[in-house]
């Protein structure tokens, strides 16, 4: 027999999620057979799987020693990446992601900041291998590969919940620069639908809704245009796969180095000159609003990211920083 104490880190997150966390080979049907069989228990009581886990919870597993073996399996994807890390407490932790990395993985075998965040988290002490038996830290937004800027992530189970939801509320500002083709003079909101082909990894942006598509919208204001090219804040109020780099090419104004919907010739030009492989977009800022309890630390705050040298040594030979 097992017993897992249900701490402040885990507190928070159905039950079922945690033996899922715990026992991570085991099929769903042989944790819910247990749970029938009260060969898995909470406070001493059967469990359907759907309570919600309160710091102080007894969760006890009336299984052999060869039987958690079997099912479970520890965290391997140990690496040595060093973070550029913003901010960080006992709940959340933003980190200025670099061009290149994923944000999650994409294959079994891909290295991501995830699995840097982990082994961060691991190293400093802030977690223990035990720990990621039952709670996995990870981020609450993501960024494609070759853009870079501020991901958030929650250290903690109420952390990552506090914030998933408020990315999902739309609560927090998100603010981009990019390097765009063309002169733009005047701030404006673009609105669409945005149509992701699976196969293709690929999105197209329409002007009237169809079967499958989200609605986007996409606020914009140029900081200096100069020598053909425009230093851009974005305001992401959607946040979909692609979106501002698909949106604004839909009105004319390609990011710099956007090999899959920028401007070709653009993009040879730039990778001659200055060896760009990616667009120049970057997560600038993020802007808290009235937060309470759990992430109170960052109520009303704003948090920033330096532009990568590649992008600042563009920007201002271009003359627009």
């Amino acid at each position: 027999m097992q017993e897992i104490k249900i701490t402040e880190q885990e507190a928070g997150q159905r039950f079922d999620k945690l033996l899922c966390k715990y026992l991570n080979k085991a099929p769903k049907s042989f944790l819910y057979k247990m749970l029938r069989k009260k060969n898995i228990t909470l406070n001493g009581k059967k469990a359907s799987g759907n309570e919600k886990l309160a710091k102080g919870d007894c969760v006890k597993l009336f299984l052999s020693d060869e039987t958690i073996q079997k099912f479970s399996e520890a965290f391997s994807g140990y690496t040595n990446v060093s973070l550029d890390i913003l901010y960080e407490d006992a709940d959340i932790i933003l980190i200025n992601k670099p061009v290149g990395m994923l944000s999650q993985k994409a294959a079994r075998s891909d290295e991501s900041l995830v699995e840097h965040l982990i082994s961060y988290l691991i190293q400093s002490h802030a977690l223990t291998e035990e720990d990621l038996r039952t709670f996995r830290p990870s981020i609450c937004n993501r960024l494609d590969r070759n853009t870079s800027g501020i991901v958030a992530a929650g250290k903690s189970m109420a952390g990552l919940q506090s914030l998933s939801q408020m990315f999902h509320d739309r609560t927090i500002g998100k603010y981009y620069l990019c390097l765009t083709a063309g002169i733009i003079e005047k701030p404006s909101r673009v609105e669409g639908w945005l149509f992701k082909d699976e196969r293709t990894n690929k999105v197209e942006i329409l002007f009237q809704e169809r079967p499958g598509s989200a609605r986007i919208i996409t606020e914009y204001r140029p900081i200096k245009s100069h020598d053909g090219v425009t230093l851009l804040e974005v305001h992401l109020i959607t946040g979909k796969t692609h979106q501002i780099r698909a949106h604004l090419a839909s009105v004319g104004h390609p990011l710099i180095g956007d090999h899959k919907y920028g401007a070709s010739q653009i993009n040879r030009e730039y990778e001659q000159k200055y060896h760009l492989q990616s667009q120049l977009l970057h997560a600038a800022r993020l802007q808290f609003p009235v937060c309470t309890q759990t992430l109170c630390n960052v109520s009303k705050k704003e948090f920033t990211a330096p532009l990568p040298k590649q992008f600042y040594r563009i920007a201002a030979e271009k003359g627009v920083l």
